[in-house]
């Protein structure tokens, strides 16, 4: 009776999760934070606390984080990726350490010096990182036009800070209980490794398995079991080996997306679901942790809020502005990047550390981080494209319109062609012409047009009207041809 209860109160949570996004929308309310208040229902739903489980919810949100950075690696661009590779390693590696110190020095004043410096800047260390969950999904929406590289530029940075956090926190986990002493000639340059050797290993991982999903199997299932077995194999690895699981996660997802091989489009719709269902489980599990009537005490919420806006209009701008000193970025653009700093489960999820370390008021720390990460979610979820037309960082986003449910997908070695919808502007010079008049270039058909709610057939006579989805079959590189001739703005 007891499992039979808790798998329904679960299901309830994942349903209510996945349809929480309707009410996102509706009240323009960020999603995670409801997805966290989910958790938090479930702290007096089920017969058990969550501070019972503090492991298993940390080892499930490495799990989790490992398939949310793959699935936002198979959404990038990797030539984006390139061009802000630079500034996206200078925001995660100096730009996490100058943001832990100035936020560990004001914890360390603001406390009044009851605990030591090295507790202050674990908490500092703790938050430091932006959260990928929370970035790929704000970020991701359907809201969100951002002008420039601003958009992988972000994407980058908190899909790759992850190694210097978990560092700090780890090598300060170890100082607050007196574990060990710290050779620098060793740490620092372990740093470099780490970040590294997770790009490289995510570079083969990526390199081995295109050539794993060109292998023709029996069963079109076996596939999705590969590319599970794929993601698991490549963080496991990656730690197997001291460096950073979720750098090589992050990079394999990247290296995915730029090759060919059998069922691509569907492994990288299958992700989004995976990625979807771990982004809710975790700050489901997250909110379940946090105990929430007690970050209304006062010794929780007046650090916690105070300690927040610090991060936002303090710490953070500061280490941008250090950060990207010698960049070309203007004042308003450094000024954005520094308020998408959006916190989330990552910080959580590291903040779970320090409680299996046994640090001194370790679950004080957890509960500040957890009142800290709903500030940034609410304020700067919340307020992200108001700021972005405020300084002029957006664009005009893609409409809300519904894609053509048809797609051909390909099989590597039997097939060189795809098919892709393309949308027909109101400015575009196909509009009040017929496909005949159109003329695409030879190699390119046509299949269908996508009217309204329904599709009709192409032919030679069909008078193309604004708005019309046209499914075109052609060779990559043709496709490409044709977008640029035709559907590019």
């Amino acid at each position: 009776m007891f499992f039979d209860t808790t798998l329904t109160i679960v299901g309830i949570l994942l349903l209510a999760g996945a349809l929480s996004c309707k009410i996102s929308s509706r009240f323009n309310l960020p999603t995670l934070l409801l997805f966290l208040a989910a958790g938090s229902v479930a702290e007096w739903l089920l017969p058990f606390s969550g501070t019972e489980y503090v492991e298993a919810i940390n080892n499930f949100g490495i799990l989790a984080m490992a398939y949310i950075l793959y699935s936002g690696g198979l959404d990038t661009d990797m030539h984006a990726v390139k061009s802000v590779s630079l500034r996206g390693i200078m925001l995660a590696c100096p730009g996490v350490a100058i943001t832990a110190l100035i936020l560990g020095c004001g914890c360390y004043f603001l406390l009044d010096c009851r605990y030591p410096l090295v507790w202050c800047l674990l908490f500092g260390a703790l938050i430091s990182s932006t959260d990928a969950a929370a970035v790929f999904a704000i970020l991701r929406s359907r809201t969100v036009g951002l002008k420039k590289d601003l958009q992988p530029l972000l994407e980058f940075e908190s899909g790759s800070n992850d190694p210097m956090a978990a560092f700090l926190t780890l090598l300060l986990c170890s100082l607050c209980v007196g574990r060990e002493e710290v050779n620098w000639f060793i740490e620092v340059p372990m740093v470099f490794y780490r970040l590294g050797g997770g790009v490289l290993l995510g570079i083969f991982f990526g390199w081995a398995g295109k050539y794993l999903f060109r292998i023709k199997l029996d069963f079109e299932g076996l596939y999705f079991v590969i590319s599970v077995a794929l993601v698991l194999l490549c963080y496991g690895g990656a730690q197997l080996l001291k460096t950073n699981g979720f750098m090589a996660c992050y990079v394999c997802g990247v290296c995915m997306n730029g090759a060919h091989y059998n069922y691509k489009r569907g492994l990288a719709k299958f992700h989004n679901a995976v990625a979807w269902l771990m982004q809710i489980g975790l700050f489901i599990l997250l909110g379940f942790l946090a105990q929430p009537e007690s970050l209304f005490k006062a010794n929780i919420w007046v650090p916690g809020v105070i300690l927040g806006f610090l991060l936002m209009f303090v710490a953070r701008p500061v280490a941008v502005f250090i950060c990207l000193a010698a960049s070309r970025h203007t004042l308003q653009e450094k000024l954005f990047i520094s308020w998408v700093g959006i916190r989330g489960a990552a910080p959580i999820v590291l903040a779970t550390f320090p409680l299996a370390f046994g640090v001194i008021d370790a679950q004080l720390m957890f509960r500040m981080i957890f009142l800290m990460v709903i500030l940034s979610v609410v304020i700067q979820g919340w307020t992200l494209m108001p700021v972005a037309r405020l300084l002029k960082m957006d664009k005009a986003a893609s409409p809300n319109r519904e894609r053509a449910p048809l797609e051909l997908e390909i099989m590597h070695g039997s097939c060189d062609q795809e098919m892709r919808e393309f949308e027909v502007s109101d400015n575009s010079e196909l509009v009040d012409r017929t496909l005949a008049q159109i003329a695409f270039p030879a190699g390119a058909l046509v299949t269908m047009i996508r009217r309204k709610d329904r599709f009709i057939p192409a032919h030679g006579n069909t008078l193309i009207n604004a708005g019309d989805g046209l499914l075109i079959m052609a060779e990559e590189g043709l496709l490409q041809a044709i977008e640029k001739k035709y559907f590019k703005k």
